[in-house]
C-alpha cells in the first residue's frame, strides 16, 4: 500500500517538523553566551568548552544512523515521540549537572535523541509530498528553522543573565517538552505499516548499498559541506564576536541574524521557484551566489587586519542565502536514491552532514580560528569542495533515466 502524496501537505506538519529540527540549534547556539560562566565554574580550557559542541554532534551523528531504520521499521510517528521524551529528559540532566564531565555525559544523550526529529522529519516529508511540493515543503521547514539560530544566542544571553547558564538548558528542556505535547496531539503516522521493513542485523545492510550509490554519496557530502561552511562560522561564534569583532556577549546576533536572514530569504525564493527551473539551473545560481560571497569575505580580510561591521557580516548573509537556495533540492535529490528506504537514506544523509558538521566544530574551528582571514578562507575551501563533489556527480541523462526506471520498479515490488 502506497502513502497517499497531498498535492498541498498541511502547514502545521511543516511547522510541527520546524519545531523538532530546531532542537539542535537551540542546544548549540542558546548556550554560546555562556560558556565563560562554564568555563570559569569548572575550571575548563578553551579546548576543552569545545568539546560541549563536538561531543554533541558526534553523538548526534552516530545515532543518527539508527533514528532512520528504526522509523522505517516501527514507524515515524513512535520514534519521533520517544526520542523527544528522551530529549527533554537529557536537557533537564544537563541543567542539574555538577562537574563538566557529568555536562558532558548529558550533552551525549541530548545528542543522542536530539536527531530523531530533524532525521525521521525529512523521510515524514517524503512519505506524503513528492516532486516540487516536497521540494517546497523542506523549503518552508528550513524558513521556519532557521529562526533558531537567530534567537537561540539572543534567548541564551538574556537566560543567562536571568538565571545563569543552567537556566538555558532548563529552557530547551520546557521548549522540547512544547513540542512533544503537540507532536503527540496532533502528529499522524505517515508510514502505513504495510510498508515498513522488519527491524534486524540483516536489515542494516541496506547502508552497504546507499554506502555504494556514488550518486548518494555525492549529494549528500555535497550538501553537508554547503552548510558545513556556514557552521564553520556557527561553531566559530565565541571566536568571531568576542575576539575578531571585539563585541560583548549580548551582540552574538551580529553574526547570527545576517545568516538567519540569508537562509530565510533563500528558502523563501526556493520554495517560489521550485519546478520552474531545471535542478541544474537553480544548483549552479546556488553554488555560484555562495562561492562568489565566500570569496568577497576571504578578499576583505586580506585588506584589512581588523574587519569592521556591517561588512564583515554580509557576506556571511549572501553564502547563508546561496545554501539555502541549494539545500532543499539537494535533500531531495538525495532520499530519492532510495524511495523504498526514505528513513535509512535521511539517517546516512543525516549521519554524514553531522560528521562533517562535528569535525568542522572540533578539529577545523580550532585550527582556522586564528584570524578572521584564515577563518573566512577555510570557509571558501569548504565551500569549494561542496561545488567540486556536485560537479563529480555529472549525471547523465541516461543515468537519470536508468534511476526512474529502478524506482518505478522499486515501488512496484514494495
Amino acid at each position: 500500500m502506497e502513502a497517499i502524496k497531498l498535492d498541498q501537505p498541511p502547514r502545521r506538519v511543516a511547522f510541527l517538523i520546524a519545531g523538532l529540527a530546531m532542537f539542535g540549534p537551540f542546544s548549540i547556539d542558546a548556550i554560546f553566551p555562556g560558556f565563560p560562566a562554564i568555563a570559569a565554574e569548572f575550571g575548563a580550557s578553551n579546548v576543552m568548552m569545545q568539546q560541549i559542541i563536538s561531543v554533541y554532534l558526534g553523538g548526534f551523528a552516530l545515532m543518527s544512523l539508527f533514528h532512520g531504520p528504526l522509523s522505517d521499521a516501527l514507524g515515524r510517528r513512535k520514534v519521533v515521540l520517544w526520542s523527544t521524551f528522551v530529549f527533554v529528559l537529557a536537557s533537564a540532566g544537563a541543567a542539574l549537572s555538577p562537574s563538566l564531565k557529568v555536562l558532558l555525559v548529558w550533552r551525549l544523550i541530548q545528542d543522542c535523541s536530539a536527531g530523531g526529529g530533524v532525521i525521521v522529519g525529512r523521510a515524514i516529508i517524503r512519505d506524503i509530498a513528492e516532486g516540487p511540493v516536497a521540494h517546497r515543503m523542506i523549503a518552508h521547514v528550513m524558513m521556519i528553522f532557521a529562526v533558531a539560530p537567530a534567537v537561540a544566542p539572543i534567548a541564551g544571553a538574556y537566560l543567562c543573565g536571568l538565571g545563569g547558564w543552567r537556566t538555558v538548558f532548563w529552557a530547551v528542556s520546557v521548549f522540547a517538552g512544547v513540542i512533544l505535547l503537540l507532536s503527540g496531539l496532533t502528529l499522524a503516522e505517515s508510514l502505513h505499516p504495510e510498508q515498513r521493513h522488519h527491524l534486524s542485523v540483516g536489515s542494516l545492510l541496506i547502508y552497504r548499498r546507499i554506502g555504494e550509490d556514488r550518486q548518494f554519496v555525492l549529494l549528500a557530502m555535497s550538501s553537508a559541506l554547503n552548510f558545513g561552511a556556514l557552521f564553520l562560522y556557527i561553531s566559530s561564534a565565541p571566536r568571531f564576536v568576542l575576539d575578531f569583532l571585539h563585541l560583548s556577549v549580548n551582540e552574538f546576533y551580529w553574526l547570527f541574524v545576517p545568516a538567519v536572514t540569508g537562509i530565510i530569504s533563500g528558502s523563501w525564493v526556493a520554495g517560489r521557484i521550485s519546478g520552474r527551473f531545471t535542478d541544474a539551473a537553480l544548483l549552479r545560481v546556488g553554488f555560484g551566489i555562495m562561492l562568489i560571497a565566500c570569496a568577497v569575505n576571504a578578499f576583505m580580510n586580506v585588506l584589512t587586519r581588523q574587519p569592521h561591521l556591517p561588512w564583515a557580516v554580509l557576506p556571511i548573509g549572501l553564502q547563508a542565502f546561496g545554501i539555502a537556495l541549494n539545500q532543499p533540492l539537494l535533500t531531495v535529490l538525495a532520499l530519492d536514491r532510495f524511495p523504498r528506504h526514505r528513513g535509512a537514506a535521511s539517517s546516512v544523509q543525516g549521519f554524514l552532514a553531522l560528521s562533517v558538521n562535528a569535525t568542522v566544530s572540533g578539529i577545523v574551528s580550532p585550527l582556522v580560528s586564528l584570524s578572521p582571514f584564515t577563518l573566512s578562507a577555510a570557509v571558501l575551501a569548504v565551500s569549494a569542495a561542496g561545488f567540486f563533489l556536485w560537479l563529480l556527480r555529472g549525471r547523465s541523462e541516461e543515468d537519470v533515466a536508468i534511476h526512474h526506471v529502478v524506482g518505478d520498479e522499486t515501488s512496484v515490488s514494495e
